[in-house]
């Protein structure tokens, strides 16, 4: 194997970026700030692609694709959110390259300008919603619940594999309907099932929250989120859902005939997650040795090393392996048995830890001798040697042991780094000195809110779905204040 990681208590960034490249799961493109998602890496995204989109069509959303090019006339319509997008915008002018006439250099052929910029979408809120003009004219239309899954591009000056990158995949859902409440249903729905999918198939745990006006999707009335916090003390948001109110739906004039045959604006919903929750399953897991991986996401759950010395014993193992496999997938348990003869057992165990297979079998003659294999663990790096008969009952009963373990060991670390607050000075103090999820009085303005972010880098992640009220006052200003709001440094 190559080089041990950094440790994350000496280069939390280092450890990080390492990780992902050593782990086969993404590496730097020649474009600058885009990644290559490596195979390993995709089919985590595959993985959790797969549970996601099953979680949507089973509340009644269907799949579809928009273009990737925008006019900007149709950014420009909603004021908000061409201000949220302006600067992150990549926008093609021109669409012919030519050769010049004395070498075969590229140039944009000034010819070939086009009549109308297009941007590259940052979102797809507006050409959505010009389509939807056209598909939406009666109360028998509603609701619209559609979702695609794609790539979108915003321009980031300091990026990061899977954190921030200029591109990134996501899915985006966009939801029409008939009243207002049943958009504010709707928006409150999917925020629950990002909850569920991130605690509960990611085994990370999160709050869930409002965004603060300043800090809002551009565009949007009420933006709610899920919030979750990673080993070195920062936040990280793991997914949002929109509440758009009829801002799009008056921007771009998408009426309907409601039951009384009057014409009404419909109200809309956004939401979605990204690639970034990749980073978030990485730093909120994974260890000074590499991955570990939560068996519901994990391509491979559990991996089957022969030890031998002839090919006779490897003969004599993959019989019994086969069996064990065959047991397995029946279970739908994803099995790899590495029978390669380039590498040794030693090198095998160092890399599939490094990938944080949650589960390793190793067998060898004397198990043979035996009818035992060993057993070890990613999560705990614990071993035992069981016994072969029914290896594959107590392999699926350790899988949900290990789902469960990891989420409840971030679960302790979110707890153990969750302080209350009522003063600026220990505010501040935590906040430098050990990060976390900080619980403080805030008087309700962006201005305040904007000047604790100046002085300390600290953002308001949500305000607590849950929080209760409590009277109380600002850290910063002293003004009154009803519930503490969730203060972090963040990604």
């Amino acid at each position: 194997m190559s080089q041990a990681l950094p440790k994350r208590e000496e280069n939390y960034s280092g450890w990080y970026n390492e990780l992902v490249k050593k782990a086969s799961l993404a590496e730097n493109s020649p474009i600058r700030g885009c990644m290559i998602i490596k195979p390993y890496g995709y089919a985590i995204w595959e993985k959790m692609q797969s549970l996601l989109d099953k979680k949507f069509k089973d509340t009644g959303h269907t799949n579809a694709y928009f273009p990737l090019f925008i006019p900007k006339s149709y950014l420009r319509r909603e004021a908000e959110h061409v201000a949220g997008f302006a600067k992150e915008c990549a926008v093609v002018t021109h669409y012919r390259l030519k050769n010049t006439e004395d070498r075969q250099d590229l140039v944009v052929d000034p010819a070939a300008k086009l009549e109308e910029e297009l941007i590259i979408r940052p979102t797809s809120e507006a050409v959505i919603w010009n389509t939807y003009k056209n598909w939406i004219q009666s109360y028998r239309d509603l609701p619209l619940l559609i979702n695609q899954w794609a790539n979108v591009v915003r321009w980031e000056m300091r990026t990061r594999l899977f954190l921030r990158t200029a591109e990134f995949l996501w899915q985006e859902g966009h939801t029409a309907h008939a009243t207002k409440e049943e958009a504010q249903k709707e928006a409150m729905q999917m925020l629950a099932i990002y909850a569920d999918f991130v605690e509960n198939d990611m085994g990370i745990p999160v709050l869930k929250g409002i965004k603060t006006e300043n800090e809002k999707f551009a565009g949007a009335e009420v933006t709610y989120c899920v919030e979750a916090l990673m080993q070195d003390g920062k936040a990280l948001q793991a997914g949002t859902s929109h509440f758009l109110g009829q801002n799009f739906a008056k921007a771009f004039d998408v009426t309907f005939a409601n039951k009384a045959g009057k014409l009404a604006y419909v109200w809309g919903t956004s939401w979605g997650v990204t690639t970034r929750l990749i980073g978030a399953l990485i730093m909120t897991h994974s260890d000074d040795d590499g991955l570990v991986l939560p068996p519901r996401l994990a391509p491979i759950q559990v991996v089957i090393i022969p030890i031998y010395k002839s090919k006779a014993e490897l003969h004599a193992i993959a019989e019994k392996v086969a069996r064990i496999k065959t047991d397995l997938e029946a279970q739908g348990i994803s099995v790899k048995f590495d029978d390669r003869d380039t590498h040794k057992p030693g090198w095998k165990f160092a890399a599939y830890e490094l990938q944080g297979i949650p589960i390793r079998l190793a067998i060898g003659p004397k198990d043979l001798q035996n009818n035992t294999v060993e057993l070890a663990r990613r999560d705990t790096k614990e071993k035992e040697v069981v016994p072969m008969e029914g290896v594959g009952k107590a392999i699926k009963v350790l899988l949900d042991a290990i789902q469960k373990n990891i989420y409840q060991r971030a679960l302790h670390f979110r707890e153990a780094n969750t302080t209350n607050v009522d003063t600026y000075e220990a505010f501040k103090e935590v906040i430098e000195r050990r990060g976390g999820f900080v619980m403080a009085h805030w008087d309700g303005t962006t201005e305040t809110e904007e000047k604790i972010k100046t002085e300390t880098k600290a953002t308001i992640r949500c305000i607590p779905l849950a929080a209760k009220e409590e009277n109380g006052t600002c850290i910063y200003t002293g003004k009154p204040s009803k519930k503490r709001v969730v203060f972090a440094k963040a990604y």
